[in-house]
């Protein structure tokens, strides 16, 4: 009798994402992202914003946008105040102060930045490198200091100021010429260099002095010294330094100063490296290159 053959069904392969589906993940986060980026709206010069500048940014229908905007309000992160208009909300607060509980950097500079304004008579400041800017995380003022200067919550360019500078010769090789091709101008603007040559030669220079200085590259009438900051590996993570009127500036002393902000930045990474260090990491944009190595 004949037996009959039976077909073997080939194991199923995963069925892989649909343009259909891929395409709705994409609209969902970008939708994530514009809600987000209604954050940005409110400025030190635009607190208040009305429903209606929210309505139109976010450029969708608009119930679809006011959903988008009760979820941010039911998560505290903006608030209703009267006539429909609206402001940051509670919960960033609440944020800023988990921050400054828990931030290694953060609480690493309140033992270092007080005594480096008794030491020199300049206000301290305390740098982290966020993506491809830097931002002030602390700050500890002296008595009669600018009102312009950096302080908590700011930003800053790379390639302007000494708080940003020192940080530079740290992003690895491949980076900085990335970052060079991009911000070509700028950079020779910042004289740090007009090809690439003389640009690696700056930072290189930089790092064998420890330190850097500035003066009324940012702020007229203001000078900064930064030394960079490193985390346990080794990875540079911000930087810290003094600022102040450069009609204060006492220039018998810029050598303690130099000294003195160098020591406070080697004692800081010492403090990060035994005390949560590993818990501060480098920005992945731009990443960073151990202290340990050779510069670029």
């Amino acid at each position: 009798m004949a037996t009959r053959a039976t077909k073997t069904t080939p194991a199923t392969k995963p069925a892989s994402k649909t343009p259909k589906l891929k395409k709705a993940e994409g609209d969902a986060q970008s939708s994530f992202e514009r809600m987000l980026g209604l954050l940005d709206l409110f400025t030190p010069s635009m607190p208040v914003r009305p429903a209606l500048d929210l309505v139109n940014y976010l450029g969708t229908s608009r119930s679809t946008s006011y959903r988008y905007i009760k979820a941010l309000h039911a998560a505290g992160l903006i608030e209703a105040v009267a006539n429909g208009r609206y402001v940051l909300g509670p919960r960033i607060v609440e944020f800023d102060r988990q921050i400054r509980m828990s931030d290694p950097l953060y609480k690493g500079g309140g033992k270092v930045l007080p005594p480096l304004v008794a030491l020199t008579g300049h206000s301290a400041l305390l740098c982290a490198l966020s993506s491809d800017t830097v931002m002030c995380v602390r700050e500890e003022l002296a008595p009669g200091s600018p009102a312009v200067l950096f302080s908590r919550g700011q930003r800053r360019p790379l390639f302007a100021g000494a708080a940003s500078k020192v940080i530079l010769p740290y992003v690895p090789p491949h980076r900085l010429r990335s970052i060079f091709q991009q911000h070509q101008r700028a950079i020779a603007l910042a004289g740090l260099g007009t090809d690439w040559q003389s640009f690696r030669d700056t930072l290189s220079a930089i790092r064998r002095d420890g330190y850097v200085m500035s003066q009324g590259e940012f702020n007229p009438g203001v000078f900064g010294i930064s030394a960079p900051v490193f985390n346990a590996a080794g990875l540079v993570v911000g930087s810290i330094g003094i600022a102040g009127s450069q009609e204060r500036l006492d220039r018998k002393k810029m050598p303690a100063y130099c000294e003195a902000v160098v020591a406070a930045a080697r004692q800081l990474s010492e403090a990060l490296a035994d005390e949560g260090g590993d818990l501060i990491n480098p920005p992945r944009a731009f990443g960073s290159v151990s202290a340990r190595n050779s510069g670029p």
